[in-house]
């Protein structure tokens, strides 16, 4: 095991706070309509014995909506939005409840904390959420994270809980986080396929050029291996490592053994907000550049002005985060926008001089400030 590697594992070993998320293949029955109650076991007295040693867990818990599947007499996980909010409304007071009477067996509290995307994009809501969780581990209470399910939209869902546990490892400043699944860890190839090797640590986003990474999740889950990478990869633009592995490796991988995949941090990281911007907003409009503005955008870093914006598509306010995109689509940054998207198409390709000589001096502004723009 290369040193880096050994190296960051003892670093999540030995880490004082942990956000540990685990996904709803590792919690249910094989058809998923039912907890299964030896898993939650094993993953409570994994972490409350933690927790007494005296370090911090926060527990990024899926598993409401199939906990609900059973109760509801359903056979699948449900696609419609409306049956999903059903089956988490029914399943998440099952999963707290579980969680509560484990957890209490060691002494231990928990407190639920449900989030939807709003909660960590709106600014006041992530400081809201951010000293909420604060406060719940000073109290020594462990908090379980869910997506609030019973009343996210798709426009405002995280899309799955990787991504999530991601965005509360950073805003909680975590040691480490560790993303929990059923399989053993991050492989080259389909693991299913003859030949196919684990992969033990990524450094980079290069280490990842050669590797096949599926996209789908379990039956019963939403994710799948390409979100957990996303969401590791979210991580270490926050300085945070990341441990990949399964419910029955997390013992000996919480004392650093080799197993699952480790990926690294990054090795410098943007400002808070900078990250924020990045990862925990989520786009409500697309703005398109010319090659110019990308170049001010990205390379000088400068705001961006209407003159080097082509088009705009979405429905948005001021202040509202929105997608920045070079001239064939591609993503290249995201900022809070300084126009709605009823007032941006009529300043296209004009100076911030024109704007204000034809509509008024409250029009000689940046679409977005470079303050507020993040490059990806």
């Amino acid at each position: 095991m290369p040193e880096r590697a050994a190296r960051l594992r003892r670093s999540i070993a030995t880490g004082h706070r942990l956000v540990v998320k685990v996904g709803s293949s590792s919690l249910t029955s094989p058809d998923g309509g039912a907890l299964d109650f030896l898993a939650l076991g094993r993953l409570v007295d994994l972490l409350a014995r933690r927790r007494l040693a005296g370090q911090q867990v926060v527990l990024v818990s899926s598993g409401a909506i199939a906990a609900g599947i059973g109760p509801l007499g359903l056979k699948r996980r449900p696609r419609d939005l409306a049956t999903q909010q059903a089956a988490a409304s029914v399943g998440q007071g099952a999963l707290v409840a579980a969680y509560q009477h484990l957890f209490g067996i060691y002494g231990l509290t928990v407190g639920q904390v449900l989030l939807t995307a709003d909660d960590v994009t709106r600014r006041a809501h992530y400081t809201n959420a951010q000293r909420t969780l604060e406060k719940l581990l000073e109290l020594g209470i462990v908090p379980i994270v869910n997506e609030n399910d019973t009343v996210a939209t798709h426009e405002i869902r995280f899309g799955d809980n990787d991504r999530l546990a991601a965005l509360v490892a950073d805003i909680v400043g975590a040691d480490g986080l560790v993303l929990l699944t059923d399989v053993d860890g991050l492989y080259d190839g389909p693991p299913s396929v003859a030949g196919a090797a684990r992969v033990p640590f990524v450094g980079s986003a290069q280490d990842l050029a050669a590797v096949q990474i599926g996209g789908t999740g379990s039956s019963v889950g939403s994710g799948g291996m390409l979100t957990k990478v996303e969401a590791a990869g979210i991580a270490a633009a926050a300085g945070i490592p990341t441990l990949l592995t399964r419910l029955a490796d997390a013992s000996i991988g919480l004392v650093g053994e080799d197993v699952g995949t480790i990926f690294a941090p990054m090795p410098t990281t943007k400002a808070s907000r900078k990250r924020w911007l990045a990862y925990a907003t989520t786009a409500r409009g697309r703005l398109m550049l010319d090659a110019g503005a990308v170049a001010a955008v990205t390379v000088r870093r400068k705001s961006l002005l209407p003159a080097g914006v082509t088009s705009v598509s979405g429905k948005f306010v001021e202040g509202d985060p929105v997608d920045v995109c070079a001239p064939d689509g591609t993503v290249v940054a995201r900022g809070l926008v300084n126009y709605s998207s009823a007032e941006l198409p009529r300043m296209l390709g004009r100076s911030t001089r024109e704007l204000a000589a034809a509509f008024g001096a409250a029009y000689e502004r940046e679409v977005i400030h470079r303050d507020h723009l993040a490059v990806l």
